[in-house]
């Protein structure tokens, strides 16, 4: 069973937030899927979703504060997280942080942030098994 089922998202503007979104998802290789008042893309069993926010005017969300904070999608290569990163850029997300090495998680960890106009922030990182020491 999945950690998650599904993760739904207010946004603003629902037509600008697909835009931005579906370039992403799909290059995660995610489906999308259609409803009357919002959008979701799913990959096997867990689920991200759109809606418009019930109170318009109430955004965007500031990075920071009480609330979201991230949403980290492993990837299975650096060139991976490249390109997702350039999609993102495409799609209008502004680069938060370039791909680069975190090696205060550790020497393999290669990551970017990225965020959208409502300030949802997401991750797109690649963090490889520790090579197993010859013994």
């Amino acid at each position: 069973m999945p950690l998650f089922d599904h993760l739904g998202i207010s946004v603003e503007d629902l037509p600008r937030s697909i835009a931005q979104f579906d370039p992403v998802m799909t290059a995660l290789g995610c489906t999308r899927l259609d409803a009357d008042n919002g959008v979701s893309w799913y990959k096997g069993r867990e689920e991200l979703v759109l809606l418009p926010a019930r109170e318009p005017g109430t955004g965007p969300h500031r990075h920071g504060r009480v609330g979201w904070q991230h949403l980290a999608f492993a990837v299975d290569s650096r060139d991976e997280v490249d390109r997702l990163h350039e999609i993102a850029m495409g799609a209008g997300w502004t680069a938060v942080r370039a791909p680069k090495t975190y090696p205060r998680f550790n020497e393999r960890y290669y990551a970017s942030f990225v965020e959208e106009d409502n300030g949802i922030r997401i991750e797109f990182m690649f963090n490889p098994p520790r090579e197993p020491v010859a013994g």
